[in-house]
């Protein structure tokens, strides 16, 4: 590790850190969402009731045996997929699969529903810099594309923006005629109205998945604004996108993926839970089955590597019983403060320095882990028992030796 180069990257980290934190619009954000945030997890949690243990031990064991025979699952997942008329794809980084849906995206428009790991592989503006439309449908991710940033939570990627500066977002950016002082519902009218046309006309939708069931092929996605539906329903080409951690052994650990994450973002019971398990097809003529009914006719399946692979023969497997609640996100001082500006290029706070290990080099994760208080409330929180604070420690020491 060249002591040059961890320091040109620590001084970035702290440089990108310090400005948001000095930023008085990204603070009160922050500060309102976090309040809320840390509110409803435990009300969340007080619903779900004995539920959220069964979950927990549940989803751990299942992400542990995934991460410990991880090709065996990522074949067994293929064969599945296409087993229900499926397309699945293994990619290894992000050029590859930004050049595969380009392919199949033609001048668009392109849906997209929210997904860190298409952020992750800079997929929408790679299809943007190819000249095609896209837009997000997720409200928070649509604030952050009109704005030219980039997500600052797991769970709600607009959460550094105040509703003036999202009210000011809509009004400029989609032209419609939104006060300055407009309450949310007003925002999320005006939204409503610009978006049904383009899931309409759009030729392609690109999905996440928060989970995969190997056994079955079904892709589990939960959500409570709708989008998903119309992103993965209306287009005739669905495109999810999912890191090869996201495969689990069943349909039912999958189904516990779901929920779990839910309840740690504070929206239990999700208003949605979709599972996708191919095209829609039809057998109402002679149940003979015919692909492309309602629905789109083909499903392309990415399954992410870019780094996860090798990640979990090493001391950074951990990070793969990751759900992306964000809930380690929410505690942790740094990041209530500063957002995804601490923690990596895509992902953020305590979670997001492992991610970016594992995506982008220990070198880079190394700097990011400087400016870790050592608090530990995100081991406290994790639903996955992950060590983070011990793996940033262990960070910590490696770039210390690199410049001893």
């Amino acid at each position: 590790m060249p002591v040059a180069s961890l320091r040109a990257l620590l001084d970035e980290a702290v440089e990108e850190a310090v400005s948001a934190a000095l930023d008085p619009g990204v603070r009160e954000a922050l500060r309102r969402a976090s309040l809320n945030a840390l509110e409803a997890i435990p009300r969340a949690e007080r619903g779900a009731g004995g539920l959220v243990e069964e979950l927990r031990r549940r989803v751990r064991r299942a992400k542990e045996e995934a991460a410990a025979r991880l090709d065996h699952y990522i074949e067994e997942a293929m064969e599945s997929l296409r087993r229900v008329g499926a397309r699945p794809v293994l990619v290894q980084e992000p050029r590859e699969a930004v050049e595969y849906v380009a392919g199949l995206a033609g001048r668009g428009p392109v849906v997209f529903s929210k997904s860190m790991t298409a952020e992750e592989l800079g997929l929408r503006r790679g299809l943007e810099e190819r000249g095609i439309e896209v837009w997000e449908t997720d409200l928070g991710e649509l604030l952050v594309q009109l704005s030219g940033g980039k997500p600052m939570h797991a769970i709600a990627p607009a959460v550094h923006l105040t509703r003036e500066e999202a009210a000011r977002l809509v009004r400029e950016g989609l032209g419609a005629p939104v006060p300055e002082d407009a309450a949310p519902e007003e925002i999320v009218a005006a939204v409503r109205r610009f978006l049904r046309g383009k899931f309409v006309h759009a030729s392609l939708g690109v999905s996440g998945a928060n989970a995969l069931a190997a056994d079955t092929g079904a892709i589990v996605l939960v959500e409570n604004e709708g989008n998903i539906r119309l992103v993965t329903g209306l287009p005739p080409v669905h495109v999810a996108v999912a890191g090869v951690e996201k495969i689990v052994p069943s349909i039912e650990d999958a189904f516990a993926v779901a929920l779990l994450e839910a309840i740690n973002a504070g929206l239990y019971p999700p208003t949605y839970i979709n599972v996708i398990a191919g095209p829609s097809s039809t057998a109402d003529i002679e149940h003979h089955r015919v692909r492309g009914a309602h629905g789109p006719r083909e499903l392309h399946v990415l399954l992410v590597d870019n780094g996860r692979r090798e990640a979990a023969k090493t001391w950074l497997r951990d990070i793969l019983r990751c759900i992306r609640c964000g809930r380690c996100q929410w505690e942790c001082p740094v990041w209530r403060v500063a957002g995804n500006h601490w923690g990596g290029r895509v992902y953020g706070g305590p979670m997001g320095v492992l991610w970016t290990a594992v995506t982008e080099g220990v070198e880079k994760a190394a700097a990011l882990a400087q400016l870790c208080l050592g608090c530990r409330a995100c081991d406290v929180v994790c639903p996955m028992e992950i060590p983070l604070s011990r793996t940033i420690r262990r960070l910590k020491r490696l770039a210390a030796e690199a410049v001893h």
